[in-house]
């Protein structure tokens, strides 16, 4: 089987359901953008110790292909395989699980006190950067509410875990800060 196929070489995808598409479109730049984040969750995986944590975000990483192939997908109903309302409960219990156990939780840190914590908050920005993506295509084209929220949940829940796998805690002292000098 060969990867490449030259159907793209001027600048043109197809997508999940035939359509052929230009490249930088909104709606291939926000699965793409969903593609980074699954490869950056990949990435953190192999710094994050807790193996609870890790079945987790192997679990969001297939939830990813499904936001990716719905974005992927202009058609309705071509693509089956979607987020769920569940999905996102799911997402709510870990957070509801791990913030009252995160010691100053509803503080500014400074991200990267373990390599762990440092990669997953690689991951959130991403995550973040998906969802403005998302949020575009969706001013212009269909997206299911479901999808963007699942998103949004979920960069909670990268932030919830990167902050659980902080090691050394540097909480961000604004005044302290702004009179350093760099």
């Amino acid at each position: 089987m060969k990867i490449y196929t030259k159907t793209g070489d001027k600048g043109q995808t197809s997508l999940y359901d035939g359509t052929r598409i230009d490249k930088d479109s909104l709606r291939v730049e926000s699965y793409g953008t969903v593609d980074e984040l699954n490869s950056s969750i990949g990435f953190a995986m192999k710094f994050v110790e807790d193996e609870s944590i890790r079945a987790s975000l192997k679990r969001i990483q297939m939830r990813l292909f499904f936001v990716a192939g719905e974005l992927a997908t202009i058609e309705e109903g071509k693509y089956k395989y979607t987020v769920r309302e569940e999905d996102i409960q799911a997402l709510e219990k870990i957070i509801d699980d791990y913030i009252p156990i995160i010691k100053g939780a509803d503080k500014f840190i400074v991200p990267g006190s373990s390599t762990a914590a440092a990669a997953l908050h690689v991951s959130r920005t991403i995550c973040r950067r998906a969802e403005r993506r998302i949020i575009t295509l969706k001013r212009h084209e269909e997206v299911r509410d479901l999808l963007l929220k699942f998103v949004n949940r979920l960069s909670d829940v990268l932030y919830t875990y990167a902050r659980y796998l902080e090691s050394d805690l540097t909480i961000m002292d604004f005044e302290k800060a702004y009179n350093e000098k760099l």
